[in-house]
Order: C-alpha cells, then structure tokens, then sequence
C-alpha cells in the first residue's frame, strides 16, 4: 500500500512522507530508542527490549509497511500499515468490515518532535491516503497508560471499540471511520 506524499506542516517546516527502507533502520531503532527512554522518564511503561525489535522494524521494511514521517532530512515519525492484527482485534465490534479497515501499528515521534502537531499530520496524511485507496477506516490500540497518545488518538476523532490485556497492561482497541457504517 504505498504512497508519497508532501504536506506543508506549521508554515515554516515541511514534512516528506514516504515508504522506509533498509537505509532508514539504524535511525528507525535509535528514533524508538530515544522515545522508550523519554516514556520510561515519564513512566509509562510501554515498550521495552521484547517489543517492539529491530527485527520487527527489520520485517516491517521488508514487506513494505513501515513509513516514514520526514522533516529536514531526519526522521521525524515512523509508523506502521498493514492489515495484520493480534487475535484481540477479532473479537471487537468494529463499525466497518474487516475487508475495509487498515491497522496502525507502532506509531513514534521522535522525543524532539513531540507537542508541535506531528502525530495529528501523520495521521490526517495516512487518513486522506487510506481513504484514497477504498479503506472506511483505521484500527489501533494505545497503551491506556500513555495518556499523551490516548488524547492524540481522541481529539483525532478515533472512538474506543473494546480493549485488550497483553503484557504490559490494558491497551484501549480504537477505530476511526469516514464513512457511515452500512452504506
């Protein structure tokens, strides 16, 4: 599912968005590292060494899921699309069929980028590319102990659905739709 695109972010910066490569996983996994290190500081207890991996970014960039989020030639956003899902998914009552929702995986912001609109322009580029493609929506889960992403996701117009108990503690299941359920 690949797509490029450019979008002008704030007036004065800009963000390129485009599918990884395996040149982007050294910065990729230190991006990540950086951000575990800032929610361990904030105490929000998310990812750690099992998850998520080098290796995992590694797949990612292999069957051409991962996606990058650039600006002034660094990376500024990594996420994941696929329509690969934990088992969980499937038991939610989600308000659009499976055939038509795309997942969210693993979406960071580098610590350096945080609060300054970001995330809400990945997603806003990754849900008018979506749409685009014939999707009715996204699917995703979010630590219930990260508030700051929790709010994104929210104000964002993503509802919760269901939630999962994995590892770490309760993830919230979220969707967000564009078109009315049934149609």
């Amino acid at each position: 599912m690949p797509f490029d695109q450019d979008i002008s972010f704030r007036n004065e910066n800009h963000i390129k968005f485009r599918q990884g490569c395996p040149a982007d996983l050294d910065a990729v996994c230190s991006l990540v590292a950086d951000a575990i290190a800032e929610m361990e500081r904030q105490g929000i207890h998310q990812w750690d060494a099992l998850y998520p991996t080098r290796e995992d970014f590694a797949a990612d960039i292999q069957k051409k899921t991962l996606y990058t989020a650039m600006m002034q030639g660094q990376i500024a956003a990594v996420y994941v699309l696929s329509r690969d899902c934990d088992p969980a998914y499937r038991l939610v009552r989600w308000s659009c069929p499976d055939e038509t929702a795309c997942i969210l995986h693993r979406l960071c912001v580098a610590p350096g980028m945080q609060n300054r609109g970001v995330g809400t322009a990945v997603l806003r580029h990754m849900e008018s590319r979506l749409r685009a493609l014939g999707f009715e929506s996204v699917r995703l889960d979010v630590f219930s102990e990260n508030p700051a992403a929790v709010r994104l996701y929210e104000k964002n117009g993503y509802e919760r659905r269901g939630f999962a108990d994995w590892r770490k503690g309760r993830f919230w299941l979220m969707e967000k739709t564009w078109t009315a359920p049934g149609l």
